[in-house]
Order: C-alpha cells, then sequence, then structure tokens
C-alpha cells in the first residue's frame, strides 16, 4: 500500500503529497486547501453546465448572438428537439441565458447569452484547455 506523507496545510495555500514507496519517487500531487470540508461552489457551478449539450449550446449562442431555435437545431444536428428544448430551459432556468418572443406569426423566439453565461465563457475555455493538456499527458504515458 502506498503511504502519503501529508504536509500541513493553510487556508488558501497550496498542500504538497508526496508519495513514499511509489515506483516513480518524483511523482506528487499538489492540491489547494479550502476554507472548509464542505465547499461545493465548483460542484454546483459543473452541476449547472453539467448535460451532453449545454456547453455546446453555450457556446454556440456565443458565436453568432442571438441565435434562433433553428438555428441551435442546426448547429446541434444529432441532438433531438425535445432534448434542445429541454437544455435551452434548464439554462435559462438557472440565468445562464435569456430568451425573447416576439408576438408574430409564425412564432419568433431568440436565446442570448445572459450576463452569467457571458461570464462563465472563458471557464468553459479553460475547461477546454485542461481536457487538451490532459489528453497529451495521458497519451504521452
Amino acid at each position: 500500500m502506498i503511504a502519503l506523507k501529508r504536509c500541513q496545510s493553510q487556508v488558501g495555500k497550496k498542500t504538497i503529497h508526496s508519495m513514499e514507496n511509489s515506483t516513480n519517487p518524483e511523482n506528487e500531487c499538489i492540491t489547494y486547501s479550502e476554507k472548509s470540508e464542505k465547499n461545493y461552489d465548483a460542484l454546483n457551478t459543473l452541476q449547472l453546465i453539467s448535460g451532453k449539450w449545454k456547453i455546446l449550446i453555450m457556446k454556440s449562442i456565443a458565436k453568432s448572438c442571438p441565435k434562433r431555435f433553428g438555428e441551435l437545431r442546426k448547429d446541434m444536428d444529432s441532438m433531438s428537439q425535445g432534448t434542445l428544448t429541454t437544455q435551452l430551459r434548464e439554462l435559462e432556468e438557472n440565468g445562464l441565458i435569456c430568451r425573447k418572443i416576439y408576438a408574430e406569426v409564425p412564432p419568433k423566439v431568440e436565446y442570448k447569452l445572459s450576463n452569467l453565461g457571458i461570464t462563465l465563457l472563458p471557464i468553459i475555455s479553460e475547461l477546454g484547455n485542461w481536457w487538451q493538456d490532459y489528453s497529451l499527458c495521458i497519451k504521452n504515458k
């Protein structure tokens, strides 16, 4: 069994865990301590954008705003209409997108990112960057 040698952590400071009895003596893990062990802010944020399509929908709206339902449907060609509707409703309920309905026939509905949704774009971009780094790391193992 591999034992972890734990360094004393301080609030907001890095904690380094070095692996003892590891096959790779240079192997270490860096973590960040939080103010509280019950800090679920990051998990709650991920839950808001979780799901197969929400990030793709937000990126599509950000690319050319506002977006109509039909345009989103074309961008998400393998998604059913019902799934798109559900995902859009959840994003709207969570305050990440805004829906504007025009009183005309046929009905016209446009979607745009809310101010909160716009603030998530750099985070989504960083998640993508992290995935690229992770993929390279795993590929080179």
